[in-house]
């Protein structure tokens, strides 16, 4: 008779969150106890297929007998701990991060859950900086790099979360073709040596386009269509299916527009691929339709 060998019994540690008791396993993260309290906190460079980075601080709260406001992406849950996500301190904070951001990159194709919030803590980027001035900021006067016929680079929107780095890097693709370059306001996303993207180790499996936030990295289909004023995400439905291209068996979520795919993306809870492709499945359905 064969032996089951049998895992330690998983060690809960316990916090107070706004005046809640919770319990969590060890190692899980701040904003880990917040999601399982069903307790809303704004994330922009936090994704639960991702390593997290800390660098947007928009889901900053305060910890009993801390000194500074600390990211709750990053920082563990520990025995006792008191956290509270919805101080005044933390409200000024947030705020000013999203208008801070808002007033030195065009945020108009974030995801709604970034404007949500913005709206939430009545954000009011045109403080921060003179519209007329924008154009001024090295950041947003860049014209799109188009330089295939598979997506768009538009780093006028880009708010250095380091996302499309991570997918690109360990967390997903280990090709490491993009990464920041410069430093202080001329901090940027470059592939090496700043070469073109097809010259560099890109691989265009566009996982750096399925974890981007703000619309800066794009199919060139919703490029060109966003150009020509018929991109309609009213208008489109999304099927989920299984790609075929090998065996692996990742999720894809067609979204279609006009009886047309217009985009992929693949669900970042899926046990598979954890919403990452390869190239065939993120675009291989342009030959099925061509």
């Amino acid at each position: 008779m064969n032996d089951v060998p049998v895992s330690a019994p998983t060690r809960l540690v316990e916090l107070t969150i706004d005046g809640r008791a919770v319990r969590v396993a060890e190692g899980s993260t701040i904003l880990d106890a917040c999601r399982q309290e069903g307790i809303d906190t704004p994330t922009l460079c936090w994704a639960e297929n991702l390593t997290p980075v800390n660098v947007c601080r928009v889901c900053v709260v305060e910890v009993e007998n801390s000194r500074v406001l600390v990211p709750s992406c990053s920082r563990g849950a520990e025995d006792g701990m008191v956290v509270a996500t919805d101080t005044e301190r933390v409200r000024t904070s947030r705020k000013m991060v999203y208008e801070l951001l808002a007033s030195s990159v065009d945020l108009d194709r974030a995801d709604a859950e970034v404007h949500a919030w913005m709206d939430h803590y009545g954000c009011d980027p045109g403080r921060m900086n003179d519209k007329a001035d924008r154009a001024d900021i090295a950041t947003v006067a860049q014209p799109p790099k188009v330089q295939d016929d598979l997506y768009v680079r538009d780093y006028e929107r880009c708010i250095l979360c380091y996302k499309c780095v991570e997918a690109c890097g360990e967390d997903a693709q280990f090709t490491f073709a993009i990464a920041t370059a410069g430093r202080g306001f001329d901090a940027h996303i470059s592939t090496e040596f700043d070469v073109s993207l097809p010259d560099s180790a890109c691989v265009y499996c566009g996982n750096c386009i399925g974890v981007c936030p703000t619309g800066a990295l794009v199919f060139k289909t919703e490029h060109d269509m966003r150009e020509e004023g018929t991109w309609d995400e009213d208008a489109q439905s999304v099927t989920t299916t299984v790609c075929t291209f090998c065996g692996v068996g990742c999720n894809l979520e067609l979204h279609v527009q006009d009886e047309q795919i217009v985009k992929v993306s693949s669900p970042a809870d899926h046990s598979v691929a954890n919403g990452h492709l390869c190239i065939k499945g993120r675009f291989g359905w342009q030959h099925a339709q061509s």
